[in-house]
């Protein structure tokens, strides 16, 4: 049932990932260490007020100065647990650049392909023939939208002149001052038998 929808894939571990591993089980023995140690520490001081108490100066006075050194450790092992999460920080940080290395190596091997496939002359010589189609598709909408060239457009300005200067020429009739007579008014049933026959 467990290879019922495929393989599983086999994962590998770095030697960088079994690094990060060591250094934080080692981070973490040291935390407990930690723990312990300030646990012990407050049973002395406990011990060491029940001794005062009693009137056991010199024994309080030794547990002090032991819990006194005890705190010296933990000042030292929390160092070492910051050098462990650093180091670790640092590893990780690594890996993610090799990561985007890696990825960078790819892309730029994919890119000289590209490049190999398509020369500079070749790039040059489909850009002359992309301007080449623009040109020619200008003419076509030109054409198409009944543009005129610059020799027609002076065609057609010569003409202008020409019929422009033949009117001066042409008397045309008066134009009457008078006003129109007045039209009276059918029904509208009569016209339409008057426009039909």
């Amino acid at each position: 049932m467990g290879n019922l929808f495929g393989k599983k894939k086999a994962t590998r571990v770095t030697e960088q990932d079994k690094a990060v591993l060591q250094l934080k089980q080692q981070r973490d023995k040291l935390k407990q260490y930690q723990k312990k140690i300030t646990l012990q520490m407050e049973k002395e001081r406990q011990l060491a007020k029940q001794l005062l108490k009693e009137g056991k100066k010199e024994k309080a006075l030794l547990l002090l100065k032991k819990k006194r050194y005890q705190e010296q450790l933990l000042d030292k092992t929390e160092n070492q647990i910051s050098n462990l999460e650093r180091m670790v920080q640092d590893i990780e940080f690594a890996q993610i650049e090799m990561k985007v290395i890696e990825g960078l190596k790819v892309g730029n091997d994919c890119l000289k392909k590209m490049h190999e496939m398509l020369s500079i002359e070749e790039v040059e010589k489909i850009m002359d023939e992309t301007q080449d189609a623009i040109e020619y598709q200008k003419q076509i909408d030109e054409m198409l939208a009944g543009s005129l060239t610059q020799e027609d457009e002076e065609a057609v300005l010569a003409e202008l002149e020409a019929i422009t200067q033949g009117e001066a020429d042409l008397e045309l009739p008066e134009v009457p001052e008078e006003e129109l007579p007045e039209v009276p008014e059918q029904e509208p049933g009569l016209c339409f038998l008057l426009l039909y026959f």
